[in-house]
């Protein structure tokens, strides 16, 4: 059986960690948009990320394990890069949203939609963020199938989310205020 390396397998801890910090952001948030009137859309998915993003952590360790995938340098170093992108790309999401950041779609209508930072460029960058994380994290450790059923099965959920996350902010979120320069 091949071993998965420690480093990896600390790597997988420290993003669970990481899943946590968010649920907690999170939490706070959700807090924060229904004291001021906010509205929770589309919320039968949830359940359904939260499976996923959790089967994903569980097969960036199991596979190696399991199917005796080798840890290859030359595609872990690459793959290690694109995961620490994702993670600040993520964060960067987040504190450009602050409190309307969540992992639920919740809006308070009357606020302004977000057109700074990633959003400037990209409507969706957390899902970017989440997508090359999801690629990137089982690659680190030859985990290709883990990969490729995350890439798979997020796709789908994605695509539902994405319709429902981009009603809710046309038909409750205002246009932003023009920027000045």
């Amino acid at each position: 059986m091949t071993a998965v390396t420690p480093w990896y397998t600390a790597l997988v801890l420290l993003v669970a960690a990481e899943r946590l910090a968010e649920l907690a952001v999170a939490r706070a948030n959700t807090r924060w948009s229904l004291a001021r009137g906010g509205i929770v859309l589309g919320s039968g998915h949830y359940p359904l990320f939260a499976l996923l993003h959790t089967a994903l952590l569980a097969g960036c360790l199991l596979e190696p394990l399991l199917a005796h995938r080798p840890l290859i340098p030359a595609l872990a170093w690459p793959m290690l890069a694109l995961v620490l992108a994702a993670q600040a790309l993520r964060w960067w999401c987040i504190r450009t949203l602050g409190h309307q950041w969540n992992t639920r779609i919740i809006v308070v209508p009357g606020l302004p939609r977000v057109t700074r930072g990633p959003y400037r460029w990209i409507p969706h960058p957390n899902y970017l963020a989440v997508a090359l994380e999801g690629v990137a994290l089982p690659l680190v450790h030859t985990a290709w199938l883990t990969a490729l059923a995350f890439t798979l099965l997020n796709t789908a959920l994605l695509t539902h989310r994405v319709h429902h996350e981009s009603q809710a902010l046309h038909l409750h979120l205002t246009r932003p205020a023009p920027e000045h320069t």
